[in-house]
């Protein structure tokens, strides 16, 4: 994946936007920074993979340079120390070759307005697990939440939902938003599941309810299974309501509910009506024609 030349002006537009908002007054800087002075940013939630993209992206820096400068932040609890707001995957590639020092541009922002602009300027990627978005929504949702706060009697975006002005700058609507920031609160092993595709949002939102014991169960349940038996959305929620009961749900009983065939995976036998009656020589209404069968299979 080749670096563009320069970010979009979407892009160019929101860090301006986060730079004006930001507490901090002092103007941007370039500045050449050592790899090594460089972390990631807290709670990054994108993943970095060495994979055929990464490949790629080493190959077009060795080839024309790193194009584009890192966008980065003084650390305040480490003097000397710059957290990176946008290039994680670059840095990792600078890495890779060699390089000690990589152009970087400093903003002296506060820590929301890093975090709306860590999102923003990852928000362009084409391709997002749901993991990576899951965990940007909320990111995002709970600085915009506090800016909000801090903002006192102005009104934010579209009624006040914050959720909904983070599904408006993503195309989604503001139930989808919320839905995606549910899976943060899945264990690592369920979520996982999910950014494979194993299981489906939305038995993954019912699970996210569910206390972190009885998602380490179901972790185990699927382990237990062979691995390839994942909950459906009917079983999530029968889960679910177990487990609020006064009673409380058992590894036992979570074993019988995903032990249970699915609908899906229950064997039917297409049998042409038509030709049956033909065979029988009477009239008979649709109770009496099925009760004839089953006293027929009987005999």
């Amino acid at each position: 994946m080749k670096e563009t030349k320069k970010p979009t002006e979407q892009v160019e537009k929101k860090i301006k936007t986060a730079v004006v908002n930001s507490k901090v007054d002092d103007k941007p800087k370039s500045l050449l920074i050592k790899i090594d002075d460089l972390v990631p940013f807290k709670d990054h939630p994108y993943k970095v993979l060495d994979n055929a993209d990464m490949d790629e992206l080493v190959k077009s820096i060795a080839e024309v340079g790193l194009i584009n400068p890192i966008i980065v932040s003084p650390k305040d609890d480490d003097e000397g120390k710059y957290e990176i707001i946008s290039g994680h995957r670059r840095v990792h590639a600078a890495k890779k070759l060699g390089l000690k020092k990589v152009q970087c541009t400093v903003h002296y922002i506060d820590r929301d307005a890093a975090t709306l602009l860590m999102v923003e300027s990852n928000s362009q990627r084409t391709e997002l697990l749901p993991s990576e978005k899951a965990f940007a929504y909320r990111m995002r949702t709970e600085a915009l939440s506090r800016r909000n706060k801090d903002a006192g009697p102005v009104v934010p975006q579209n009624g006040g939902r914050t959720t909904e002005t983070v599904g408006a700058e993503n195309g989604e609507s503001y139930k989808t938003v919320q839905r995606y920031i549910r899976l943060t609160y899945l264990v690592p092993e369920l979520l996982d599941f999910v950014d494979k595709g194993k299981i489906k949002m939305r038995p993954a939102v019912e699970m996210s309810y569910l206390p972190e014991e009885v998602q380490r169960d179901i972790v185990d349940v699927i382990d237990g299974l062979g691995g390839e038996t994942f909950p459906s959305h009917a079983q999530t929620r029968l889960i679910r309501k177990q487990a609020e009961s006064k009673e409380g749900i058992s590894y036992e009983q979570i074993e019988a509910i995903l032990s249970e065939p699915k609908p899906n995976q229950v064997e039917k036998v297409k049998i042409p009506v038509d030709d049956l009656r033909k065979r029988v020589k009477r009239k008979m209404t649709d109770a009496e024609f099925v009760e004839y069968l089953y006293k027929t299979v009987d005999f």
